[in-house]
């Protein structure tokens, strides 16, 4: 653990390895880099090859890219093993991944429901407990989910998505409690508006935009690069007695 006297040391990754799950777009490609730049070896996963290879590139030497389509659930295992591969076992794993179908509740369709919990749901537990042997070994590990507004708000066109933020919330303090005795803090990152691929149809709108940013206490929508310092706390010795918590990185929306 860092020194309280080296205050900047508690948030220097140098020698830890980091996975994130949907590293080739979005808020998921700004952890990854975000993680890289302060010192881990990452692992980014995603589905899109070109686009994640793009993202490794970019990000230097300690970056390396696995391909996975992440609705395959019977590949969770295997794809433990191959993020595994480039560094080491990871001591950090961050999910970012996700998907959000936006049906009206009437139009909410078998397959739109089961990949939106598959993807949002059911892969960050199931990668986090593959993952979580080779951290509860070490006596140290942090696993990041990504909770939403719609964990605590209903958003039109958000049945499917809203359920699975609202359980990734409860899901964070699970396991929060199942390993954090164990060395494994698990903590959530709950962003506001951001504009990433997912929240296109949002910042498509202009007037839909402003609104929302009306909305926040600061004034504004998010950029990238308000993740960043949220999201290194978290990953860090600066968050050694932070666990089953989600922060709202979200300007003040919920706050109002």
């Amino acid at each position: 653990m860092a020194s309280a006297s080296n205050p900047k040391r508690l948030f220097d990754l140098t020698g830890r390895v980091a996975c994130v799950t949907g590293a080739s777009s979005g808020l998921g490609r700004r952890a990854a880099t975000a993680l890289a730049a302060a010192g881990a070896a990452v692992v980014g996963v995603a589905r899109r090859d070109a686009e994640l290879q793009d993202w490794a590139a970019a990000a230097g030497p300690n970056a390396h890219g696995v391909p996975h389509d992440l609705s395959d659930k019977e590949g969770l295992k295997a794809l433990a093993r191959r993020v595994s591969d480039p560094f080491g076992a990871p001591d950090i794993l961050v999910h970012a991944a996700g998907i959000n179908t936006r049906e009206p509740a009437g139009e909410v369709t078998p397959e739109g429901w089961d990949i939106t919990q598959t993807l949002n749901l059911t892969v960050p537990y199931f990668l986090s407990q593959a993952l979580a042997p080779a951290m509860i070994e070490r006596s140290w590990g942090r696993i990041v989910t990504f909770a939403s507004l719609q964990s605590w708000r209903a958003f039109p066109g958000g049945i499917a998505y809203g359920a699975s933020k609202g359980g990734i919330a409860q899901l964070t303090r699970a396991m929060a409690e199942a390993w954090s005795g164990q060395g494994i803090n698990v903590n959530a990152i709950g962003p506001g508006f951001f504009p990433t691929e997912l929240t296109a149809p949002v910042f498509g709108d202009p007037k839909r935009a402003a609104r929302n940013a009306a909305q926040t206490c600061i004034g504004r929508n998010g950029t990238p690069e308000d993740l960043d310092g949220p999201l290194l706390f978290l990953c860090s010795d600066a968050s050694a007695y932070v666990t089953g918590q989600v922060l709202m990185v979200d300007g003040g929306f919920t706050a109002k």
